[in-house]
């Protein structure tokens, strides 16, 4: 198993670490207009506080919010990249990538072999070695089973369930095998 990833990380102009539920409103704030561009999936505030623990935050060197994502995991083999984001004027400025690459480091950490994220920054994946999938469902019968039990929003549109395609609508499925690339993105 690898080795716990840094609880926080410099990288110059910028920051990454755990979220704190203190960090809630902030994130809530600047996920809001992706929310409305309907680039992010609307979350209740509860929601965000109930899954503090799955996110990692990005700061500038003021201390202010610039980026944020979440890891979920799905199953034994299997989590979820999701509401990954960074402020427009931090775009192309390695933060994204970064957080990525920390919740990456998260789920080797867990045991997790697949990490799957449902997105619009196609090309930004392909770039951390993340392939569209093929499959749709790239779980076991069984397991798919098991995941339609799950009240979490998240999975339903993973398992492409008919309920949550306005959320998903132009969206593409991308999965990366973490024991493919052992060393990082």
């Amino acid at each position: 198993m690898s080795p716990e990833p840094r609880t926080s990380s410099d990288h110059g102009d910028f920051s990454i670490r755990p979220a704190r539920t203190s960090d809630v409103a902030r994130i809530v704030h600047m996920a809001q207009p992706l929310v409305e561009k309907r680039v992010l999936v609307p979350k209740e505030r509860v929601t965000y506080y109930e899954s503090i623990q799955e996110f990692v935050v990005s700061e500038d060197r003021d201390g202010h919010l610039i980026g944020f994502g979440a890891l979920h995991v799905m199953w034994e083999d299997l989590a979820e990249v999701r509401t990954l984001a960074t402020l427009d004027s931090w775009r192309g400025r390695g933060v994204g990538s970064a957080l990525l690459h920390q919740l990456l480091a998260r789920a080797r950490s867990l045991g997790v072999s697949r990490v799957f994220c449902l997105t619009f920054e196609v090309e930004f994946f392909i770039r951390q070695n993340f392939r569209i999938m093929a499959d749709q469902a790239p779980v076991d019968p069984e397991v798919y089973v098991e995941l339609l039990r799950s009240p979490d929003e998240g999975v339903a549109e993973f398992l492409d369930l008919a309920r949550v395609k306005p959320n998903t609508l132009g969206n593409t499925r991308m999965i990366l095998d973490l024991d493919a690339h052992p060393s990082g993105i």
